[in-house]
């Protein structure tokens, strides 16, 4: 490791993006979409392939659209991150000999804990009243995006040592800078296993994601599930659409301005509603859809001649990851279409392995979603708050697993 260096920069325009993006998705560091398959085109032994996949063990995602310098500098540029939104940059490189950029690490000071989606504050009350100082602190993560992928970014020939030295860099970055601790949030489970071994604390959580286990189409998906959930999800659907509701599919340069202002609307008023201040800002928006608009799924809903709701996907390699939905009217079971239906059926048509339909909402279960675990990894500069987070983990983390197991019970799919 004495040939790698560490340095910080303030902002992704100090990089070049083919460079990050290379560390970030490995395997398709150009984003391009022909590895999608389409579903249409697959042979019984490719869905069955599928299948299997799907229920074996979770497999790394190949291309990962919230790691790319374009998404991540959409935020910077739009002024969603930044010192004045409590997210500075601070982004960590490792360069070889040559100055060869060979890892990173997406990384933010933090002067609060909001917008992330591992909850950490009872540590920061807990610690305040021991007299501590618990922001700033180090979160390495895609600022509001609860979506797991690789956070120790290495390029595919990196060296041996070059995680170990991203690791060591962030520590010392971490003591510079006067953080109380380091959070490493929705990392894959290779990140998570490098970072316990290397002393951090290991934390779970859960979600609900559908699998696609090589299902033909919607229906074939609905063959599988019990008989009365199969009827419930029908019913829904064609609920959704009762008040003359017409539901529109955009990607790529069908996504224009005018859809992003209608979007935008909606995003605004319901996050106003749930949390009081929105994080994105409109012109994230513009910037992120002409960076990556072939990576974006924009589902809006259309009555009387006006958009009314939409929601925004955004597609990887593997899966399909739902986002932010927001509606100026509101319809029984227009929020299940647009943010789960219409998922499913675009991931099933696409060859796509599974949809993340975002944090939280055991709801989804009954709707063909299924509980899954994530992860994030921690570790504080104070011993004591260490010891006593620590202890917190080992119970929640024993909760989180019972959980999961007992939620399994409740899928609507077909016993046997």
């Amino acid at each position: 490791m004495s040939d790698l260096t560490f340095r910080v920069i303030r902002s992704l325009r100090e990089i070049d993006p083919s460079h990050w993006n290379a560390c970030a998705n490995p395997d398709n560091p150009t984003g391009r979409l022909e590895s999608i398959s389409q579903a249409s085109d697959s042979t019984p032994e490719a869905l069955e392939s599928t299948r299997e996949h799907t229920e074996s063990k979770y497999q790394e995602e190949r291309h990962n659209p919230f790691i790319t310098h374009e998404f991540l500098s959409a935020l910077e540029t739009s002024g969603s991150t930044g010192d004045a939104t409590g997210w500075a940059p601070v982004h960590g490189l490792v360069e070889d000999g040559s100055g060869r950029l060979i890892a990173a690490a997406p990384a933010y000071l933090k002067s609060h804990s909001l917008g992330e989606y591992v909850f950490d504050h009872a540590f920061a009350d807990a610690y305040a009243r021991a007299g501590g100082r618990y922001y700033p602190k180090l979160q390495i993560a895609v600022p509001f995006t609860p979506a797991t992928g690789r956070r120790l970014l290495v390029v595919r020939d990196a060296p041996p040592g070059a995680r170990d030295a991203l690791i060591a860099g962030l520590r010392a970055l971490a003591r510079q800078s006067g953080a109380s601790s380091i959070h490493v949030t929705f990392p894959t489970e290779a990140d998570q296993r490098l970072l316990t071994s290397a002393g951090f604390l290991p934390r779970t959580g859960e979600q609900f994601h559908f699998l696609n286990r090589g299902y033909r189409d919607f229906d074939d998906f609905l063959d599988r599930l019990a008989s009365r959930k199969r009827k419930a999800v029908k019913r829904e659907r064609k609920a959704a659409l009762e008040a003359g509701i017409e539901i529109e599919l955009l990607t790529g340069a069908a996504i224009t301005e005018a859809h992003w202002d209608d979007f935008f609307a909606f995003y605004m008023e319901t996050g106003a509603r749930k949390w009081g201040r929105p994080y994105l800002t409109r012109a994230f928006f513009t910037h992120v859809g002409a960076a990556m608009a072939d990576r974006i799924l924009l589902v809006m809903a259309r009555r009387a001649g006006r958009s009314i709701a939409g929601a925004i996907n955004f597609i990887g390699d593997d899966a399909l990851y739902g986002r932010n939905w927001g509606a100026v009217e509101h319809h029984p079971f227009l929020h299940f279409e647009l943010c789960y239906y219409q998922a499913i059926d675009f991931a099933i048509a696409r060859g796509l392995k599974r949809v993340e339909a975002g944090a939280q909402g055991e709801h989804k279960l009954a709707r063909g979603y299924e509980p899954v675990m994530t992860h994030s990894a921690h570790e504080f500069a104070d011993p004591r708050l260490s010891r006593a987070v620590a202890d917190y983990l080992d119970h929640e983390r024993a909760h989180v697993a019972r959980e999961i197991a007992a939620l399994g019970d409740y899928t609507p799919f077909r016993k046997g």
